[in-house]
Parts: structure tokens; C-alpha cells; sequence
């Protein structure tokens, strides 16, 4: 079936299947986070960004196969409250952006950097570290020589703007010149984004909205 991106608490994933990454995008929670379970086709082995909440939503999802790594978009508590039990369940190492690990009560074993890669399988993501929403917030992108880009924004980007900065507008002016310069300016149209709350975009669809985004401020 064709991937949407649209999925609800208690319902099921959806599956976004490329040649050689299978994407599994569930809604978990009171705040409907988004949680991704990332799978390398050609080895198997798994990686989750942001273990949101409900840890049995997730421990089904990822499976018997078990995960190797779970990545912690940013610090805010919706965005890690099964982390703790999703670990001790497999074992999965942590990771997570340097300015925020210090906010995640789950110790993180891997500090990332803008630039850094994250791998999984045979399957290499990008660090890039966005600042404003939080300190240390990193998106992950996935170049997928097989077809378009991929990014996974965590609260930075969504369709219809950037991520809150609570009325900071030192940290908006920040947020979006981050996001328009290691996303909009270093990827194409085609790139497909899947936020932390909500429906996916793309980055063709928001592009001529980012001179309104930043006259209004938010």
C-alpha cells in the first residue's frame, strides 16, 4: 500500500518502503509523538528515533529482531518517557544531541555532533544539529542513493512552520536559520520530512512559505 504518513494513537503504522530502508511510523502518547522504527534492509538490524512513550506500542513494533540504538531527537519528556524501558528491554544503545543529553534522564552512550553519522546497517544518516526549539535538537538525514532524501526533524520543522521557540525571538530567528540552512538550502524539493507530532511534507511544499514564516516570527 502507498506510505501517507498519517497515522493515529492506537492505530497502526504505516510503512514507508525504500530499497534499502523500511520506515515504521507510529503515534504514541497524550501528545501524539511520532516515533520511527528504522530497518536496514539488506542486514536486519533496526534503530528507533524517539521512544515517545506507550514502550509496548513500541516493543511490538520493533519485534523479535530487537533494536540496536535508539536516538533521542531532543530533551523534552515527551519525547523520551519509554525510553527507559525500551532499553532495558533490548539492550539498544542511546543517542542523542550533546547540548541535550544532560536533560534525558536515560544516560546516553553516543554524543552527537553536527556532521556526525549514524548508522544502521549498511544504512548511513547525518547528524544535523538545529538549534532554537532546544539546545541541542538534531534532525537525521538519510540520502538515499536509490531515490530522494529523507529527514527526520524531530519538533524543528513541521508542515506549516518551524518547531516553538516561545516567543524567543532571538531563538526563532536561530530555529529558522538553521533549518533553512542545513535543510532547505542543502536538500532538494523532493525530500520527504517526518516531524515529531503529526503529518509528513516535504520540503518543496513548505519552501516559498519560509518569507512568511519568518515576517510573522513563529
Amino acid at each position: 500500500m502507498t506510505y501517507s504518513g498519517a497515522v493515529k494513537v492506537g492505530g497502526p503504522a504505516d510503512v514507508h518502503e525504500l530499497t534499502g530502508l523500511m520506515i515504521s511510523k507510529v503515534a504514541v502518547g497524550a501528545m501524539d509523538n511520532n516515533a520511527y522504527l528504522l530497518r536496514c534492509r539488506a542486514t536486519g538490524e533496526q534503530l528507533l528515533i524517539d521512544a515517545a512513550a506507550e514502550p509496548g506500542t513500541l516493543l511490538r513494533l520493533i519485534g523479535r529482531d530487537s533494536v540496536a540504538s535508539v536516538v533521542t531527537t531532543h530533551r523534552h519528556g515527551d519525547h523520551w518517557q519509554a525510553l527507559a524501558e525500551v532499553v532495558a528491554a533490548t539492550g539498544a544503545r542511546t543517542q542523542a544531541g550533546r547540548y541535550d543529553a544532560e536533560g534525558i534522564p536515560v544516560p546516553t552512550d553516543v554524543l552527537l555532533d553536527d556532521g556526525d553519522t549514524v548508522r544502521v546497517g549498511r544504512v548511513e544518516l547525518t547528524v544535523r544539529h538545529l538549534v532554537g526549539h532546544t539546545p541541542g535538537s538534531v534532525a537525521l538525514v538519510y540520502d538515499d542513493p536509490h531515490g530522494h532524501p529523507h529527514v527526520f526533524t524531530g519538533d524543528c520543522l513541521f508542515p506549516g512552520g518551524v518547531g516553538n521557540t516561545h516567543q524567543d525571538p532571538d531563538a526563532f530567528a536561530q530555529l529558522l536559520g538553521d533549518v533553512e540552512t542545513k535543510i532547505f538550502a542543502a536538500l532538494p524539493d523532493e525530500t520527504w520530512v517526518y516531524p515529531g507530532h503529526g503529518d509528513d511534507t516535504t520540503l518543496g511544499a513548505e519552501r516559498p512559505h519560509l518569507p512568511a514564516w519568518r515576517e510573522r516570527g513563529w
